[in-house]
């Protein structure tokens, strides 16, 4: 997708579709005259009567589409309002909103230069940005930007299409073009700007789209074929370990956990390296590509949509996508442990011990206790190859769920590391809430037999003594752990993003990286 810079006046841009943001009770006459002289005055006025008709005030969020009888450049206005204190969570509703309007409409646009001509040339689409007291216009334009495009994702790779129904299965840049205009904003810093936010929302839909593969497609050697290709388009280094590489590296915690499934488990690492930097993050993602729950089988309803505990996985590929395109300044290590969690005839059974590689033992007391054993040994693995600190996500508990809905991410860990995390995420609307570690949870984790066990208190602080059980493996080193559960997967549109599997953690984690 290609996003173009408009750098002229109001009455010279000439669209199909103007966007116009609007503060809270503002004067549409005297805001349009401020920004181009040149606009007719009464097709302004007109403008202004029907919104004050219509009841168009400026609120957050409030919309009014209007055709303007080519007595304006634009063939039709949207004025979006803003509310009174603009922030970037307006300029991605914004993005968003008009994304889905625009899906609505009819396709492309037909040329008016008669027989002959091409049937199928692209609308425009053009966003007026506004700078304001509290918002750079940078931040503006990248918010809607890549809410726009996430808004814009769908999934039918399965879906059968009629004839009639063709044109609906064409990618949406095929039938509009976007650009944006405004004043403050230079070409150079527009390219920087969508360069950023282009790379986060691509990265973010291609994570959604593994979610979304079928099970029985995306296995673990089809999500070690996918960080190949990642590896390969952006030049990182890559390592696929299957069973054999994976038992002399000790892997007995994730071992045991794939010892349900037929399909083979894979240990993926993703590098990239960066000269002179002075420390390594490393990414660490659950790559589940199935959950039954092993012997300790999940109701059905539980089941249905566990193609998405992988959701850490797909976060963390979506991130080295980005860094692989806009190459930080710090080394990025990303680990992922992938396999199915199945009731296979040689499944882990609950009494099982097992030995992590670090050498610690586990005790299973519950076999869809199981994205904890994984990333226990892939947290190990980092730090032996040499990670500074390390930033885990997973699908962990479904006590995060009940604890914080669809809403926020848990977070836990070390408190500097997590701060600076929780800021990446307010950046790109993705949201946290810290959960303690207290000292007490490692009672509940005590075993009778080995070193702890995996499960603590049944019922009790679920998402904090999965933590805790994690903390036991991170060598005293910055870690925290996101608990992605429930914000990984939504059953309705909301905002940008469409319901199924969110991608949420790509683009917290790829900006953590490019802060550094």
């Amino acid at each position: 997708m290609k996003v173009h810079w408009q750098n002229h006046t109001l009455s010279k841009v000439e669209a199909d579709v103007l966007v116009m943001p609007i503060y809270l009770n503002e004067d549409l006459v005297k805001l349009f005259t401020s920004l181009d002289k040149n606009l007719s005055k009464a097709a302004l006025a007109l403008i202004k009567d029907v919104a004050h008709e219509d009841g168009f005030t400026g609120k957050t969020g409030q919309q009014l589409w209007l055709p303007t009888y080519d007595n304006l450049p634009f063939k039709k206005i949207c004025l979006y309002g803003l509310g009174s204190n603009e922030d970037q969570s307006v300029y991605r509703k914004m993005g968003a909103q008009v994304a889905r309007k625009l899906s609505s409409l009819n396709g492309a646009a037909k040329s008016k230069s008669g027989a002959g001509a091409k049937a199928n040339s692209r609308r425009q689409v053009t966003f007026y940005l506004r700078s304001g007291k509290n918002l750079a216009i940078e931040k503006a334009l990248e918010s809607a930007l890549e809410a726009f495009v996430l808004a814009t994702y769908s999934f039918v790779k399965y879906k059968t299409q009629t004839a009639k129904d063709d044109s609906a299965s064409q990618p949406f840049f095929t039938k509009w073009a976007v650009s944006f205009t405004g004043k403050d904003l230079t070409e150079a810093k527009f390219a920087q700007v969508t360069s950023r936010a282009l790379a986060m929302a691509d990265a973010t839909n291609m994570a959604r789209a593994l979610i979304a593969e079928p099970p029985a497609y995306m296995t673990p050697s089809r999500l070690a074929l996918e960080a190949r290709r990642i590896a390969k388009d952006h030049d990182l280094d890559i390592k696929v370990m299957d069973q054999t590489q994976i038992e002399k590296l000790g892997m007995g915690s994730f071992l045991g956990v794939a010892r349900g499934a037929k399909e083979p488990p894979k240990f993926i690492v993703l590098k990239y390296n960066k000269a002179k930097s002075k420390k390594t993050v490393a990414l660490v993602g659950k790559g589940i590509t199935f959950d039954s729950g092993g012997l300790s089988l999940k109701p059905a309803q539980s089941m249905e949509h566990m193609k998405y505990d992988m959701a850490g996985a797909a976060a963390v590929l979506g991130a080295m996508q980005v860094i692989g395109q806009l190459k930080p300044k710090v080394s990025v290590m990303a680990v992922i442990a992938a396999t199915e969690n199945m009731p296979g005839d040689n499944a882990l059974h609950p009494g099982d011990v097992l030995v992590s590689m670090n050498g610690k033992t586990i005790e299973v007391n519950n076999t869809d206790a199981e994205g904890r054993l994984i990333l226990a040994d892939a947290i190990c693995y980092a730090l032996r190859e040499g990670a500074d600190e390390v930033i885990d996500i997973a699908t962990l508990t479904g006590a995060v769920v009940t604890a914080l809905g669809r809403v926020a991410a848990g977070i836990m860990g070390h408190d500097d590391l997590a701060q600076k995390v929780m800021e990446s995420g307010k950046e790109h609307g993705e949201k946290f809430w810290q959960l303690p570690l207290f000292d007490e949870y490692k009672e509940g984790l005590k075993s009778d037999i080995a070193d702890l066990k995996n499960a603590g208190s049944r019922g009790e602080a679920g998402s904090s003594s999965a933590g805790m059980f994690l903390k036991e493996f991170t060598e005293s080193k910055p870690w925290v752990h996101l608990d992605i559960a429930g914000v990984g997967w939504i059953d309705r549109d909301k905002d940008e993003l469409n319901k199924g599997g969110t991608g949420f953690g790509v683009r917290t984690l790829s900006q953590y990286v490019l802060n550094q």
